[in-house]
């Protein structure tokens, strides 16, 4: 039996579950989200908690099992506390700002990169070198901060570019001259 799977997904108060002919729909303070999920999962909602099973234990089912689950569990996450990704800026006269909806970057090209966020996702830069990308779908803001990213990835050698919070560059060391014999 799949461990993550086999668990049960609360439902915290403030959070409706409709289960309905192959699709879930959770709303709460965040806003509301809809998944399909594949026919050959069973979910099932009693208002306090949503269950997810499956037929037999094949290996596709068993993949899908444990994913289901996780993508509700994500949903009900998403519409209560909601999903945040902070990308920092670094490098000489790089920086980003808005432009009403959209993100404006200067990152060392000769015009400015102009990406404006899909349905749901909210985009603010609270200094020039910060940009936080927040919303109620996991799976939308991740998308929406890799492509951001992606505009200037960061350079192991000056480490300049768009990263994420915390995240680490590893270094390489220049070319190196020596005097040669």
């Amino acid at each position: 039996m799949s461990r993550i799977g086999k668990q049960l997904v609360a439902i915290p108060t403030g959070v409706t579950v409709k289960v309905d002919a192959g699709k879930i729909k959770v709303k709460g303070p965040k806003g509301d989200l809809e998944f399909a999920w594949h026919p050959a999962m069973k979910v099932e909602s009693d208002g306090k908690a949503v269950k997810v099973s499956r037929p037999d234990d094949e290996r596709l089912n068993r993949a899908l099992h444990g994913l289901t689950r996780s993508l509700i569990n994500n949903m009900v996450l998403g519409v209560t506390k909601g999903y945040e990704k902070r990308l920092k800026i670094e490098g000489i006269g790089y920086q980003a700002k808005m432009d009403k909806k959209s993100v404006v970057l200067m990152v060392g090209y000769a015009n400015q990169i102009v990406k404006t966020p899909p349905d749901g996702v909210t985009v603010e830069t609270p200094d020039p070198t910060t940009i936080v990308i927040k919303g109620a779908d996991k799976q939308k803001v991740g998308q929406f901060a890799a492509e951001v990213r992606a505009s200037r990835k960061p350079e192991p050698y000056k480490g300049k570019g768009i990263m994420y919070e915390g995240e680490k560059i590893r270094r390489k060391e220049g070319k190196s001259f020596t005097s040669g014999a």
